[in-house]
């Protein structure tokens, strides 16, 4: 800051210069009144910190044991949000990757500067619940970071991208491979029907919060986000993106239930099989132009799947386990909840795998015993309501 202030000063005395009697107070009062900007400035950013430390519950959250990050910290860690460090936008706002430490690599979700509030009333609570959740298919939530208006939420990286990457880019290798996709499938599956067992609801199940490890392995991600995030939120951001994921049952009643992700698992499983963006469109039998999701359960129903289907089945076996996921899909997406099964069912229907699967062997959760939401309840009580966002997840 000094070598600033001696090179304006350098340029001010080169473009008027003053007699020796008026030099030191003509040289001086640019510098004092420069220095005390600088100092203003410093002091105000300083207090906004503070104030937004205090607001946002630091003092609790610090007593909970939550790992906390300085704004200071993650601004370094990021080389102050450069476009380098970006991985993607979404609903809930920017997502940069860094490295805290030497070994550590780090998912940080900036938050766009909504006019709403974004985190609900009460999130400390939560936020050191879903930071003591364990699962090894679940995306670690290490810390948040406090000294920002909106906080910003601190992730473990994934390697491998989301689910939605190797859908939708055709340079991905994963999928060609239909031990792969059923795989995935299982695993995925296998996942919402342990926190449905240990009375959780996701609440946010797509293909970008379906991340891939570098053996290929699924990791859950999400979970935290929405266990976070406000509930008046979420409608915006999703109407604004991926609204084909919502169970059609929550617009209409405000509730979330485990059929509600057991609806968005349908629809993930619609992605994969047929690789299309769910916006997209395609002509039926009379020519009209009709959503994917749609078109895909009437080509289940008049048993013409494989010309919607993106994946050349190589044998008999392969294209009996495509239909019955199709079939499952379809289940999974009755407009009625009460005619879904329950991911327990779907997961028990899915096509056998490999007896060598780590889907088999895979711990429980590690739930805090506070955790007790019911199967059926208002969207701003459940925990997975408790804040809830489509996050970007490119994470």
């Amino acid at each position: 800051m000094f070598c600033q202030l001696q090179n304006l000063l350098e340029r001010f005395l080169q473009q008027f210069p003053c007699s020796p009697i008026y030099s030191l107070p003509v040289i001086l009062a640019p510098v004092v009144c420069i220095c005390a900007g600088a100092s203003v400035s410093v002091t105000l950013k300083w207090r906004i910190r503070k104030i937004n430390f205090k607001r946002n519950g630091g003092k609790h959250l610090k007593r909970q044991g939550v790992k906390i990050f300085t704004e200071a910290e993650l601004a370094k860690t990021t080389d102050s949000y450069d476009e380098s460090k970006k991985l993607g936008e979404g609903g809930f706002g920017s997502v940069y990757r860094g490295r805290v430490v030497v070994d550590v690599e780090i998912v940080l979700k900036k938050a766009k500067d909504v006019h709403k509030p974004l985190m609900k009333n009460g999130f400390q609570d939560v936020l050191k619940i879903v930071t003591q959740t364990k699962h090894k298919k679940m995306v670690r939530l290490y810390g948040i970071c406090l000294e920002t208006r909106i906080p910003l939420l601190v992730y473990e990286y994934i390697s491998n991208g989301t689910l939605s990457e190797h859908i939708h880019l055709n340079m991905s290798t994963i999928l060609r491979s239909w031990e792969n996709r059923l795989r995935i499938d299982a695993e995925a599956a296998f996942v919402l029907k342990e926190m449905h067992s240990s009375e959780i609801i996701h609440g946010n199940n797509k293909s970008v919060n379906i991340l891939l490890d570098k053996n290929c392995s699924v990791k859950v991600s999400d979970f935290e986000t929405s266990a976070l995030i406000s509930p008046e939120h979420i409608v915006a951001t999703e109407i604004e993106g991926t609204l084909a994921y919502i169970d059609p049952e929550y617009l209409t009643t405000g509730k979330l239930t485990i059929k509600s992700d057991v609806y968005s698992f349908g629809v993930v499983l619609v992605e994969l099989l047929t690789k299309r963006k769910l916006a997209s469109s395609v002509a039926d039998k009379s020519g009209e132009p009709i959503n994917i999701i749609p078109y895909f359960i009437s080509s289940v129903k008049d048993k013409s799947l494989f010309g919607v289907i993106n994946f050349e089945a190589v044998s008999e076996d392969e294209i009996k386990q495509v239909e019955m996921l199709a079939k499952i899909a379809v289940k999974c997406l009755d407009q009625s909840s009460r005619k879904r099964p329950i991911m327990s069912e779907v997961a028990r229907q899915l096509p056998p795998i490999h007896q060598s699967s780590p889907v088999a062997v895979e711990p429980n959760f590690e739930v805090p015993k506070t955790i007790s939401p019911t199967v059926e309840i208002p969207v701003t009580h459940c925990l997975s309501c408790l804040g809830l966002d489509q996050g970007c997840s490119c994470i």
